[in-house]
């Protein structure tokens, strides 16, 4: 089955849960802690490909799947670059202290969302991080998803400008990663392994919206 025809099965839970998070009462507290999150989530995209990017390299041409997916990721990479400085900007617009924010101990739910990541680069193949990448970029924010924030929240319209631009940004990237996916001449256990790590980061990134959700208070 296609990635995206099995992320479309899950997508009833995905919306369920995004659906909780931006329209249930307490929008103004929850949403720098989804910022705070979603900044834990981001600033390791960069990393992770230049990771698998290093490793696909050092496969070398005895891996058919290495030369097309290094040259995605360093691409991607570049893309992607200082998107965390941009949620720490939002921060910083709703009285949040960037240097603590980046300091802080990154919630558990976003280290179970990434940590597997580094394990399948490392300990299987590089092309495990397609599937998570699938998940992030096909779970875009909805273009009228800053407009909502802003009403809803009573935030500045300059605290959404991540969310504002990841709305245009992700579909053509969701577009790119499903399209590489299909076209990469995948064996049988890589595209298993591409499954496996799409459905992993679906079921951690639901944890991360219901943690968000359920979690009382904020910090400063």
């Amino acid at each position: 089955m296609p990635i995206a025809d099995l992320l479309s099965l899950a997508a009833p839970a995905v919306h369920a849960a995004t659906g909780e998070l931006w329209h249930a009462p307490g929008l103004a507290e929850r949403y720098p802690r989804y910022l705070i999150a979603m900044h834990g989530v981001i600033r390791a995209s960069v990393p992770l490909m230049e990771l698998a990017a290093r490793r696909c390299a050092e496969r070398g041409d005895r891996d058919p799947v290495a030369g097309p997916l290094g040259r995605y990721l360093v691409a991607h990479a570049a893309e992607e670059a200082e998107h965390d400085e941009w949620l720490l900007e939002d921060l910083a617009l709703l009285g949040y202290d960037p240097a603590g924010v980046r300091d802080a101990l990154p919630p558990a739910e976003v280290a179970r969302l990434v940590g597997p990541q580094y394990y399948w680069i490392e300990h299987y193949h590089p092309v495990a991080l397609l599937g998570y990448i699938a998940v992030l970029e096909g779970n875009a924010p909805a273009a009228w998803l800053a407009d909502l924030i802003v009403a809803g929240a009573g935030v500045p319209e300059g605290s959404v400008r991540t969310v504002d631009a990841h709305a245009s940004l992700d579909t053509a990237h969701a577009d790119e990663v499903f399209t590489l996916i299909d076209t990469l001449p995948l064996t049988a256990a890589q595209r298993t392994a591409v499954t496996v790590s799409s459905l992993s980061t679906c079921d951690a990134l639901l944890r991360v919206f219901d943690a968000i959700t359920a979690r009382n208070g904020d910090r400063r």
